[in-house]
């Protein structure tokens, strides 16, 4: 589909942006080699570095990044989009970033402008390409919006870029080519990972030593460290030797305070954990061992060769004496436990997900009375018919011709018959209560689900109770081989994705679109804001040639 000249449509402006401190970055996001665990490959970096620029931003600023897409490299996909990870993005939808949900992408060699207002939202985020699979090739880095008026602001004394932390899992071929094997060749499981990444640096069996990450803190100061899973596929099991993590925020959200031993995060999910620097001074094992869904067929990796050295001021320059203290033993993929114990850690072990309770509003929406809406939502993973598929209710998704946010924006869409069957949108009612029933075959996973536009209480985790008092909140659960159940109110109206953050199973078909009051995007005091340069974007990229599209 083609957009027509006849389309009349009204550019709003961004007058609303206009009442608090702007921001303004530049992302250059160019093509080349990198070698983040000595390996050295074709890459996506973002101003020069991968993991890319570190984006620091206080809870009211208005967020101006111009995205300038310089690349070039034909193995790998050329146009781009960026999705704000965990930013509501109230009425701007048309920021969020999922390519033909929320926009068209970037061609090559031109520019966007994202511009998004934090509207007095803060905690840890991150920022990927949302381009079918090219955040693989290394378009992803962490986001960080401070508050101020934080209710933990006195149990740390250091929150700063230097206490930012990503986990990443690491491939040595471009993302295009292992998305094409895994798709369409037996025995079509998920491509293993060649090695794990601590602030962008790691190892594989076989290749150089290089050098881990440090994190330096000075003995008596307390650290508030932002921990953030930015993997395609991998989870990760987070400790520190002989040093005792509270959690303190999930997924941007404030929590009560739970002092653990460490914690089992999934791709696309984020902790806040303060470290007390109360230990001698030396160096210290920070440990990652990953999680694979299934066993691995790759013998680059080494599943718990995943660390980073905490290094206290005074203390040699050199690594930690003796093996990591605190490696856990994660749980294998059919294994229905959600954490076990750290080993030797004085009695401590791994967050329990369903011991976290918000701060703020903890009650889950409609509290334990029947939700506005339910929706049950099945998925189920088939490979019959030679191509690997991953279904919810029996429809694969896919991506539209035309933007989701374009076509109620400028088409007037707002039922669900109006979508097509396999871009398998619900159309939600401003203001209700709804209720998410996520089951299915999970062939061994533990789906990383990540709803957009939202945070939800998880009123029904892998394991325990139900909660409908003070359930966790977040953006990102994992759903496994039993039902998990969440709660959010329509109170953001815009076209939110729902999908599998293993970035191997969404480009196979596991998302939903929830186009959530279609009418009040177009009209009334949450209608979205649209620019004349989002509007450019599609005819744009539309007249691509066939390759670049």
């Amino acid at each position: 589909m083609v957009l027509s000249a006849s389309f009349i449509f009204v550019a709003l402006a961004l007058s609303a942006f206009t009442s608090a401190a702007d921001l303004n970055y530049v992302f250059n996001v160019d093509n080349s080699v990198v070698s983040p665990d000595g390996f050295d490959r074709r890459g996506i970096i973002v101003n020069g570095i991968y993991p890319g620029t570190l984006i620091q931003a206080q809870k009211n600023d208005v967020l101006h990044i111009t995205t300038n897409n310089n690349l070039t490299d034909s193995t790998m996909r050329r146009s781009l989009t960026i999705h704000w990870h965990g930013l509501f993005q109230m009425k701007t939808a048309s920021e969020d970033g999922p390519a033909f949900v929320n926009q068209c992408p970037i061609a090559p060699q031109h520019s966007y402008t994202y511009d998004i207002p934090l509207n007095g939202q803060s905690g840890t985020f991150w920022y990927h390409s949302h381009l079918s699979s090219q955040y693989v090739d290394g378009l992803r880095g962490p986001l960080v919006v401070y508050d101020d008026e934080d209710p933990h602001l006195s149990l740390y004394d250091v929150d700063d870029e230097n206490t930012v932390i990503t986990l990443a899992d690491w491939y040595h071929l471009p993302g295009i080519g292992i998305e094409e094997k895994f798709l369409n060749e037996a025995p079509f499981h998920e491509p293993i990972p060649d090695a794990g990444l601590i602030n962008g640096k790691g190892r594989y069996n076989g290749g150089p030593q290089v050098p881990w990450a440090r994190i330096n803190v000075e003995k008596g100061k307390r650290y508030r460290f932002r921990v953030i899973n930015i993997s395609a596929y991998s989870a990760f099991t987070f400790s520190v030797d002989n040093h005792d993590l509270k959690i303190i925020e999930a997924d941007g959200i404030s929590h009560e305070p739970v002092t653990v031993g460490g914690f089992e995060i999934l791709v696309a999910q984020r902790y806040s954990a303060v470290l007390e620097a109360n230990q001698p001074v030396d160096n210290y094992w920070i440990s990652a061992p990953m999680t694979l869904q299934h066993s691995s067929d790759n013998d680059n990796l080494d599943t718990d060769n995943v660390f980073a050295v905490l290094h206290y001021v005074g203390a040699p320059d050199s690594d930690p004496k003796g093996k990591p203290k605190n490696l856990a033993t994660v749980t294998t993929a059919t294994s229905s436990a959600n954490v076990v114990d750290v080993a030797a850690k004085g009695g401590l072990k791994l967050l329990d997900e369903s011991d976290l309770h918000p701060v703020f509003n903890p009650g889950a929406p409609g509290g334990s009375g029947p939700a506005d809406r339910v929706i049950d939502l099945n998925f189920h993973r088939d490979s019959d018919s030679g191509e690997l598929e991953w279904t919810i209710n029996g429809i694969k998704y896919e991506s539209p011709d035309l933007p989701t946010l374009l076509n109620i924006m400028a088409n007037n869409f707002s039922t669900e018959s109006q979508f097509s069957t396999s871009e398998h949108t619900f159309v939600l009612n401003r203001d209700e209560v709804v209720e998410l029933q996520i089951h299915g075959s999970a062939d061994g996973h533990k789906h990383p689900f990540h709803l957009h536009g939202h945070a939800f209480s998880v009123v029904q985790a892998m394991t325990g109770g139900p909660n409908f008092v003070n359930p966790p909140q977040r953006d990102v659960v994992g759903v496994g081989g039993s039902t998990v159940i969440i709660r959010f109110k329509t109170d953001n109206p815009g076209p939110w994705f729902l999908h599998c953050h293993i970035d191997w199973h969404l480009v196979a078909g596991l998302a939903v679109v929830f186009a959530e009051a279609p009418n009040d995007q177009r009209t009334g005091p949450q209608s979205q804001i649209i620019k004349q340069e989002w509007l450019d974007l599609c005819p744009t990229y539309q007249a691509l040639p066939a390759d670049l599209q």
